[in-house]
């Protein structure tokens, strides 16, 4: 195995876009979907920075999930976008190992991160008198942590197995990125205990998240139906119901994909699965918090008024 390897020289990504006018208006469309996540998200960081009243523990986290969404995004589509545009379809060992291991720790983190921010609105909502104790920037500060170590560790196992095992067939990888189930397929080895480990880490870092999730807004839409403000319930219903949504976007096709075995797998469809959670969930986070979100439409608004004020202040003659 050692010895295929140093003779191994890279893979073929047969990627998304086909030979055809229906490739390009895909091409187009993923570049325009590439620029809106990197502007909406880089502005959602900004702004929660540049704010003071945007300084609370749900606002630190979103920025995390914006600085996630940002790397997420680049680690996926730059690559995909230059083999179309320079007809070079080819990745090298390295690159497609480095490419997995970011995949994997961003994809890995916002699972984790999701059910964290899925926590901070169960706290807040239910019981919001304790809430500067149960999530103070200690506790935010451990979550992030948290979701980066163990999304890097579990990164690091499954990047070091698919450097590792031996590739002997087509070099051709029927998908946009180095995806490992896709990979599998060109193993001259038999996968399946690694199949198994790939089951158990989508069960700990996507299904269990979102059972979390899924219990943490069951309790909190029942105190919402408790409360007598109909300000309070509609403020409520609002913030939860965008968070639910990016998790419906982003776990749903996520799950569907790495749950199923081998035998019932299609490629066009591991790949249309795959356009959710890499590239269109990346750029709704920012549009869904921010259209969406009252604080967030105010910060801008103040930023926007200090930017052009402070212009027109150094324009004044002295």
């Amino acid at each position: 195995m050692d010895s295929y390897n140093h003779t191994f020289t890279g893979f073929i990504l047969l990627g998304l876009f086909p030979s055809s006018q229906t490739g390009m208006f895909l091409f187009i469309l993923i570049v325009l979907i590439f620029l809106t996540a990197w502007i909406g998200n880089l502005s959602m960081i900004l702004l929660i920075l540049l704010d003071s009243h945007l300084h609370t523990p749900m606002y630190f986290l979103l920025s995390q999930l914006s600085l996630i969404d940002l790397n997420y995004i680049s680690t996926i589509v730059p690559k995909m976008v230059s083999n179309f545009m320079l007809g070079n379809k080819h990745i090298s060992f390295i690159g497609c190992g480095f490419q997995i291991f970011l995949f994997l720790t961003f994809g890995g983190a916002e699972t984790l991160l999701l059910a964290c921010m899925a926590y901070d609105r169960y706290v807040a909502i239910c019981f919001p008198l304790h809430y500067a104790i149960h999530m103070n920037k200690r506790v935010c500060v451990l979550m992030i942590i948290g979701s980066w170590v163990l999304g890097s560790i579990n990164s690091c196992a499954h990047t070091g197995y698919a450097l590792h095992i031996p590739y002997c067939r087509s070099r051709a990888i029927n998908h946009f990125f180095c995806d490992v189930p896709a990979m599998l397929t060109l193993a001259c080895m038999d996968t399946w205990v690694y199949e198994y480990t790939v089951f158990v880490s989508t069960i700990l870092f996507l299904v269990l998240p979102f059972i979390g999730i899924v219990c943490s807004y069951g309790r909190v839409f029942l105190a919402v139906y408790r409360m007598h403000s109909g300000t309070g319930k509609k403020k409520a219903y609002s913030t939860c119901s965008t968070h639910l949504t990016v998790v419906t976007f982003y776990y749903a096709p996520f799950a569907y994909t790495y749950l199923r075995p081998r035998s019932l797998r299609s490629p066009a469809e591991d790949k249309i699965l795959a356009v959710f959670y890499t590239v269109l969930t990346p750029m709704l986070n920012p549009i869904i918090y921010s259209l969406r979100n009252k604080e967030v439409m105010d910060a801008l608004r103040r930023v926007t008024h200090r930017i052009c004020f402070s212009k027109n202040v150094d324009k004044l003659p002295t």
